[in-house]
């Protein structure tokens, strides 16, 4: 990860010596547009880049743990189908960077806790009628998206509104990740410290309840973690599919089924994936490739292999 860091700090259209990027994070480069372009342009792309893979890779390892269902990803309950809504309405209202994030938080926190009302209106506590419900919010929130870009302005609003739902890491800067990792952050440090309970849900309801896991609330706080976790990533970067479900796939692959292990070496792989997948991003073509093309491309036949590879070692 810290070479990956290294060099995607010097590739870009203004190549940078690796020599001179080192000199520059000791203090130590004379060249004052090297530092700008390092420190105030690719660093923070950087960290936020490393920020939401780990925080799609930890929300995948958790979401598919918690619905004991592999195929399972972060978006499952309607968070990223809510955020694009908010950035969408944001883009029309003419509104700045910053604020698109902010709409877009609260559009997926809002769809999210839609998907939650379901099942409490049906009054059955039930894993498969919070997956349908998640599935009926993301389809009308797929349908609501559909005509905001049928109102946008072709010539300016519509073709903000596709590139940021297909994932760009463009606007990243300091203020953005002040606002939004200390969220991220702390809701990766709950997961992190209750995996070993993602294990014991695992198991199934009846077993986690004979060895006296509180199943209701244990499975609520991490659907709000990762929920928040993921509403997070989207608002930094857009929507970029394919790392909460490949990464987890991945790192089961090469630790094994133990959450203990899987979630830490998950994150650390879905940081490194999307570190390399902006790095292409910046680098393959003279405009920049959106993040979403790039991790279809890679991820889903990487994610055949996955299978193919889980098949073979069972």
């Amino acid at each position: 990860m810290l070479l990956g860091i290294l060099i995607a700090l010097s590739m870009g259209r203004m190549h940078i010596p690796l020599e001179n990027v080192m000199n520059t994070l000791l203090g130590n480069n004379p060249n004052e547009v090297e530092n700008n372009v390092i420190l105030i342009l690719r660093l923070p792309r950087i960290l936020t880049a490393l920020l939401v893979g780990a925080g799609l890779a930890i929300a995948g390892v958790t979401y598919q743990g918690v619905f004991k269902n592999p195929l399972v990803s972060p978006d499952i309950l309607g968070v990223s189908g809510g955020a694009c809504i908010g950035a969408s309405v944001a883009i029309l209202l003419g509104l700045g960077s910053f604020s698109i994030q902010i709409l877009a938080f609260i559009g997926g926190v809002v769809a999210v806790s839609l998907t939650m009302l379901v099942p409490l209106l049906m009054r059955r506590d039930s894993m498969i009628i919070l997956v349908l419900a998640g599935i009926i919010v993301g389809g009308f929130m797929g349908a609501s998206l559909g005509l905001i870009k049928y109102l946008a302005d072709p010539e300016t609003q519509l073709a903000d509104i596709v590139y940021w739902s297909m994932g760009s890491l463009t606007k990243s800067n300091f203020k953005n990740l002040t606002a939004f990792s200390p969220v991220m952050i702390i809701t990766a440090l709950v997961l992190l410290l209750l995996r070993w309970r993602i294990n014991l849900l695992s198991l199934g309801e009846q077993q986690a309840k004979l060895i006296g896991v509180n199943i209701k609330m244990e499975r609520n706080v991490m659907i709000l973690c990762s929920t928040l976790l993921t509403a997070s990533a989207v608002c930094l970067s857009g929507t970029i599919g394919w790392i909460g479900l490949v990464i987890p796939h991945l790192a089961r692959l090469l630790i094994g089924d133990d959450n203990i292990k899987t979630l830490p070496l998950a994150a650390l792989i879905g940081a490194i994936f999307l570190l390399l997948i902006d790095t292409l991003a910046r680098n393959l073509y003279t405009e920049e490739i959106p993040l979403g093309i790039l991790t279809g491309f890679i991820g889903a036949p990487f994610f055949a292999w996955v299978l193919v590879k889980q098949r073979m070692v069972k």
